[in-house]
């Protein structure tokens, strides 16, 4: 309120005036403003108490308006002084903002108002009042402000700020306008459903609901262009107020990228997931897959009470494909071979990949042996229809082991122990058909384990003899030669003979280090009986086609030869027709090589392969043996006299020599005479003897 002096004493009168100068000076403390005036024609000047502390003078000090000018910065004077002038001249208030340096050197923003007084007769100016108000801190802020809304509006990221209820933009910047394709105007006509257009009803109320209980959402949502493409956002929402509304600013991040890669890491994520679980060439469950399946299957069956079979798969002579044709065409026929076998399958069997051409089914919930049964016909009928890859065309088939739970067995082990047992039985009985598990067949694998071991236990004690059976040349009736036969002495059943364990050692592999027993041994001796002077003549050694294919075959030839002082002019290898016709184009070239050493070649029981003539005349030959089946019957059985006659007329004029196998009689030893078969070799001259008596029969040569 004002005060009123006018009635007052003059000791009243000052007390008041006291009182509002003190007032006056607190205000101006609070407000940091000073109030000054100037004597226009002295240029001295009156500050208040405040305005020496703006400047940082000392109270009291004299000053005029060349003291407050020192202290503008030099950037600012010459804007100073024109508006002092200016108000001089003109009568207008003065009002301006500057800088100056205080007393102790800190740099301050000031706001400057003020007004000029004039003489009312005369209305010559006089004096210059004002006040100066120091508003460094509110300069700061504003600057601060400003640099902050500059941040936000050119950032990157989109900024809005929405109405809390109705959603509608009160604010957005230039990454929003940018990221977009709206103008400025248009977003602000716009709401936040209108650029997310996945956004429910019902996810909008809970959003409202949230910004207006004040939580901070996290959310990723799609943004839809104004051009209608659409991308990933991560937003961060929160409540503020402005202008007076309740709203919430939301920044959006452009995180299309990330999900990209989010997308692109899941993926990876699934498939190795996927192949973790399943075959790559065939996509179906792999070995791991089919185990927990077993497992799950099991369980169900124990639980429910219910029977299922499982059913091992292999495929017939696959690897032959891969020998021959590489295993790019053999994965194609896997590929297709699987295709044919879930296509005659329910959705609820499980067929499995376990490798190579191995293939496991589980059949569930089977109510009889006989529903195996339809299945494996089925699976053995899908493959009767020839494969045709790159223009060639397979008969593939396959041999089938089922076991059945729980009449065979309860558990996984054992079931697909016996499946695969059964299958093995499929294949003795001759291929491209499915057994049942029996215990017949549980012993024979098992024996079959027990001579495979057994096997292996000879090798490394050196259990393997060596016997000779003697060739004598037709003419003279002399050795010419002797093939090299293998004998196993097992320490505790005596003499194995050949025919039970040579299957099975081709089968396993171990042939081929046998093969390399006969023939270290066999060169060992033969070269000791030419080192005496005895004649021998050449050595038959038989050649499997998985030790000719082995890697180190040549090598391991040329070593022992070496080893032993053997010459390449001495050998003979024989291989079996039925083994030079399964790739006659591989055995052509491998042969190839061996001639080409100066080692001879033979074909062994000829007659039993069902050769081509066309590749037999390109095989680099110098012999071929009549097999053993032709002979027996000579001279009563005319199909066989005939079968020979063609042979050794084949022989003489393809240049090849002749070996007749198995000649245990006169008439079958005149026969050949008659015939003129080169080489006769049999029981009519001599059984297979060992060294020491093959020693005997030279030294009487």
């Amino acid at each position: 309120m004002p005060i009123d002096i006018n009635n007052d004493s003059p000791e009243t009168a000052l007390q008041k005036l006291k009182a509002r100068e003190s007032v006056l000076k607190q205000i101006e403390e609070i407000a940091k403003l000073g109030s000054w005036e100037i004597n226009l024609k002295t240029k001295e000047s009156i500050w208040s108490d405040t305005s020496y502390k703006i400047y940082g003078i000392k109270k009291g000090s004299p000053v005029t308006i060349h003291t407050f000018l020192s202290k503008v910065l030099p950037k600012d004077i010459e804007k100073v002084e024109e508006i002092i002038q200016k108000a001089i001249e003109t009568g207008e208030v003065l009002q301006c903002t500057c800088q100056v340096k205080r007393e102790d050197g800190k740099i301050i923003d000031l706001l400057i108002n003020g007004r000029v007084i004039y003489d009312e007769e005369t209305k010559e100016p006089l004096k210059l009042i004002g006040t100066t108000q120091d508003i460094t801190e509110i300069t700061l802020i504003k600057k601060e402000a400003k640099e902050l809304s500059d941040i936000l509006e050119h950032s990157s990221n989109e900024i809005y700020i929405i109405q809390a209820k109705t959603l509608r933009y009160l604010y957005v910047n230039k990454g929003a306008c940018r990221a977009l394709g709206y103008t400025h105007d248009e977003l602000l006509q716009k709401n936040l459903h209108d650029i997310n257009p996945y956004l429910t009803d019902e996810r909008i109320e809970y959003f409202t609901n949230k910004i207006l209980e004040g939580d901070i959402i996290l959310n990723r949502t799609i943004h839809r262009r104004k051009n209608g493409s659409e991308y990933h956002v991560q937003s961060y929402i929160y409540k503020l107020s402005y202008h007076g509304e309740e709203a919430a600013v939301v920044f959006d991040t452009d995180i299309s990228e990330i999900v990209k890669l989010e997308e692109e890491h899941k993926r990876q994520a699934e498939l190795m997931e996927h192949q973790a679980y399943h075959d790559t060439l065939t996509r179906l469950p792999n070995r791991a897959l089919f185990q927990d399946r077993l497992e799950q299957t099991l369980f169900s069956a124990k639980r429910n009470k219910e029977h299922f079979a499982l059913l091992f798969i292999d495929l017939d002579h696959f690897k032959k494909i891969n020998d021959t044709l590489g295993h790019h065409t053999g994965d194609e026929v896997l590929i297709e071979t699987a295709k044919r076998f879930k296509n005659v399958l329910r959705e609820e069997d499980t067929l499995s990949r376990l490798g190579g051409d191995e293939f496991t089914i589980i059949l569930k919930d089977i109510q009889t042996q006989q529903s195996a049964s339809v299945v494996a016909e089925k699976l053995i009928n899908s493959l009767k229809e020839p494969l045709t890859i790159k223009n060639k065309t397979f008969h593939i088939a396959a041999s089938i082991g089922i076991s059945i739970y729980p009449k065979d067995a309860d558990n996984q082990e054992d079931l697909i122990k016996f499946a695969d047992a059964a299958m093995y039985k499929a294949k003795d009985e001759g291929r491209n058909n499915y057994q049942f598990y029996s215990s017949e067949i549980t012993q024979q694998t098992f024996q079959k384990v027990i001579m495979e071991n057994s096997l292996r236990i000879a090798l490394a004690e050196d259990q393997f003899e060596v016997y000779f059976q003697p060739q004598y040349s037709v003419k003279t009736e002399k050795i010419a030669g002797m093939e090299a036969l293998i004998r196993w002495r097992h320490p505790h059943i005596g003499i194995v003979s050949p025919a039970e364990f040579i299957p099975l050692a081709q089968e396993s592999g171990l042939i081929i280090e046998i093969d390399k027993i006969v023939m270290s041994k066999a060169m060992h001796r033969f070269a000791k009986w030419y080192k005496k002077g005895l004649h021998p003549g050449k050595l038959s050694l038989n050649l499997s086609m998985k030790q000719l294919n082995s890697t180190n075959f040549i090598e391991d030839l040329l070593a022992i030869m070496e080893e032993n002082n053997f010459e390449k002019s001495w050998l003979e290898l024989e291989i079996t027709e039925g083994e030079v016709m399964r790739n006659p184009e591989l055995s052509i070239q491998k042969l190839t090589l061996l001639k080409n050493m100066g080692i001879d070649l033979a074909i062994d029981d000829f007659g039993t392969g069902y050769s081509s003539l066309s590749y037999l005349k390109k095989l680099p030959l110098t012999r071929l043996k009549i097999d053993r089946s032709f002979i027996e019957d000579i001279p009563y059985d005319e199909d066989d006299i005939a079968i020979t006659k063609a042979i050794i007329a084949l022989a003489k004029n393809l240049n090849l020599t002749l070996v007749a196998e198995g000649v245990e009689t006169e008439e079958q030893k005149n026969f050949m005479k008659k015939h003129n078969c080169d080489y006769i070799q049999g029981f009519y001259y001599s059984k297979a003897l060992k060294a020491k008596e093959i020693k005997k029969l030279l030294k009487k040569n």
